[in-house]
C-alpha cells in the first residue's frame, strides 16, 4: 500500500523536483496548489510537504511590503494556511523546504526578514542547483540532528529572506555560521521539521539530504 504526501506549490510545475525526491524514498506525491479546495483528509494523504517557492506576503506577519519582496501569492498563503492548520491539528507529519520553513514561522506568529543582506553566500551561483552554497550548523538534541547528523552540514541555498522572529512554540535546529536560521522544529507534535535549503536538489550528490526525506518516510510508516 503506497504512502501518500501532498506536496504544495503555486503551480504544478513547480513540484517536479519535490515530487522526485519524495518518489526516490518510495513515498507517493499529491500535488495541491490553488485552487484546490479539498482537505488533506479527503486528499487521502497522511503527510504534508510545504515546499518553496515565492515570496509570503507580507501582512500575514502585520508589516508593509518592502520593495525586494515579490507579490504575494494570496491563494498559495491561503491555502497552506488551512493545510497546515489541518495538519497540525491532527498531529500530521509535516515537512517544511525554503519557502515551507518561512510558512511554518509565519504560520505560529513569526516574521521574516524581507530582504537579508548576505545574498553572496545564500545563493548558488551556477547552474547546478545542487552544489553547496554554504554550511548548515545543526544543533544537537534536535529531531534534524537526530535524521542528519549535528555539526556542520553542506547545504545548497536560494533565498533572498529569512526568519526573523521566532515564536514560543517553534525550535531553532540549524542555522549558517551568519546567523540566518536554516532550520526550525516543533516538539510537541510527531514530527514538525522545516529547512531553509533545498534538499531535493541535493539527493544525488548528498546522502545525507536524502536521508531527510527517508526521515520523513520512517516517521510517516508508524
Amino acid at each position: 500500500m503506497s504512502i501518500r504526501v501532498a506536496v504544495t506549490c503555486g503551480k504544478p510545475a513547480g513540484a517536479s523536483r519535490y515530487a522526485r525526491a519524495v518518489e526516490a524514498v518510495g513515498l507517493e506525491p499529491v500535488i495541491v496548489a490553488p485552487p484546490e479546495q479539498r482537505s488533506l483528509a479527503d486528499l487521502g494523504v497522511v503527510g504534508l510537504l510545504l515546499g518553496g517557492g515565492t515570496d509570503i506576503d507580507p501582512a500575514l506577519y502585520d508589516e508593509e511590503q518592502a520593495p525586494e519582496t515579490e507579490p504575494p501569492d494570496r491563494p498559495r498563503d491561503r491555502m497552506e494556511h488551512r493545510l497546515l492548520r489541518e495538519a497540525l491539528q491532527t498531529d500530521m507529519p509535516v515537512l517544511g523546504i525554503c519557502r515551507g520553513l518561512q510558512f511554518l514561522n509565519v504560520f505560529h506568529g513569526g516574521t521574516l526578514v524581507q530582504h537579508h543582506c548576505r545574498q553572496s553566500t545564500h545563493r548558488v551561483r551556477s547552474g547546478d542547483r545542487s552544489l553547496p552554497a554554504h554550511d548548515a550548523i545543526i544543533h544537537p538534541g534536535t529531531r534534524l540532528a537526530a535524521i542528519l547528523g549535528d555539526g556542520r552540514c553542506p547545504v545548497n541555498s536560494r533565498h533572498h529572506q529569512a526568519v526573523g522572529r521566532i515564536p514560543y512554540l517553534l525550535q531553532v535546529s540549524a542555522k549558517a555560521p551568519d546567523g540566518i536560521v536554516e532550520g526550525l522544529e516543533r516538539k510537541d507534535r510527531r514530527f514538525v521539521v522545516a529547512v531553509q535549503w533545498h534538499p531535493e536538489d541535493q539527493i544525488d550528490r548528498d546522502a545525507r539530504q536524502r536521508q531527510l526525506f527517508a526521515g520523513f518516510k520512517d516517521i510517516l510508516k508508524r
